[in-house]
């Protein structure tokens, strides 16, 4: 079965051709998706059109089974299920100018970096272009918003899988989204994390997207970036600052380095030393983490007064940086968190532990 919403608009409308419906059919089918209905849901076309579409794509891609709310911070997460029977996950964020929505590129990821749940049992699979649409269609729609009125203005690429591990469909996606006949949100409007696939982000600059580029940095240091990420081995700190001089050549956006504090490890004088060092005077913020622990992992968070302490040495030594807002904390908020306790749930009812 095929996914409806990997389709581009002007490719529904061929598909309406073959099926010989008027073309103004196109535009209904395409407007009811985006809003987050069902094919069965689309009421504005015949049945005998439903019911030819029914038998080639699948009817819901993307189900939303499980959701928490922080108490906290009114932060949602919510768990999906794919027409496989994947699970995948994302967070909704919700700001003064508007609601965030991180969404999950993979199920699983095969970045392998120290810090994260994600790739705890490797990559099981990419998503397809609509996959990754059909969680913001999904959530959109939970929240009452449709393709006129959005509930969610901004898109995260940074919750399960390495986005650029999944180029074509990441690229697609970002195609659909910001159809002005579909939710219509601006490539601006959309961050993309990387760990740094150097080929694929100067692919990237030459994409006509404008998207805001986001490196995970985690270490200034080569050597010591390995023990936190093994794509470290591949590229080393300076390829990755030449791909972002020329996605900024190409794109004029400021990019922005993620950096998770990690209690020894990346948190000393010397790491914010060499940062100053490599990126003053370049186009960039940096964004600091609390690491959100994982219990798996092993790795400690830096304390609250010490991330502020190395906010400090970067803002005196001439960086643009923040400490992020920790959200979510309460309900399993960093990346795969949650949809690994839901796998190990199902593995325990079912004997496999």
């Amino acid at each position: 079965m095929e996914i409806l919403h990997d389709y581009l608009e002007e490719e529904i409308k061929n598909l309406i051709e073959e099926y010989g419906e008027k073309s103004f059919r196109a535009g209904q089918i395409y407007r009811g998706i985006h809003s987050g209905k069902k094919i069965s849901q689309i009421t504005d076309i015949s049945k005998d059109l439903r019911k030819k579409l029914l038998e080639r794509f699948v009817d819901n891609p993307v189900e939303i089974i499980e959701v928490r709310k922080s108490k906290i911070d009114g932060t949602e997460k919510f768990l999906f299920r794919l027409f496989d029977g994947n699970v995948i996950e994302g967070v909704l964020m919700k700001y003064k100018y508007g609601n965030t929505q991180c969404v999950s590129t993979q199920v699983g990821c095969r970045m392998g970096c120290a810090f994260c749940a994600s790739g705890i049992g490797g990559l099981v699979r990419n998503l397809t272009s609509g996959e990754i649409l059909g969680q913001i269609t999904a959530v959109n729609a939970y929240l009452g918003g449709n393709t006129e009125k959005r509930a969610v203005t901004n898109v995260v690429l940074m919750g399960s899988g390495e986005p650029l591990d999944n180029y074509d469909n990441v690229v697609k996606f970002i195609r659909n989204l910001s159809s002005p006949k579909g939710l219509n949100v601006s490539p601006r409007n959309v961050s993309l994390s990387t760990c740094g696939l150097v080929p694929q982000m100067k692919k990237l600059s030459n994409e006509n997207l404008d998207v805001n580029l986001t490196v995970s940095l985690h270490n200034p240091f080569d050597e010591r970036r390995k023990n936190l990420m093994p794509i470290a081995k591949k590229y080393t700190v300076k390829e990755i600052l030449d791909a972002c001089n020329e996605y900024f050549k190409k794109t004029k956006r400021r990019y922005i380095f993620e950096y998770s504090l990690v209690k020894g490890e990346n948190d000393t004088k010397e790491c914010a030393e060499e940062l100053i060092r490599l990126l003053k005077g370049r186009p960039c913020h940096v964004n600091l983490i609390r690491l959100n622990e994982v219990k798996e992992k092993n790795l400690e968070a830096t304390a609250d007064k010490d991330a502020y302490r190395f906010l400090g040495l970067l803002e005196r030594g001439g960086l643009s940086a923040t400490v992020r807002r920790q959200i979510g904390v309460d309900i399993d908020g960093a990346c795969g968190q949650l949809r690994r306790n839901y796998l190990e749930k199902e593995n325990t009812e079912e004997g496999l532990f």
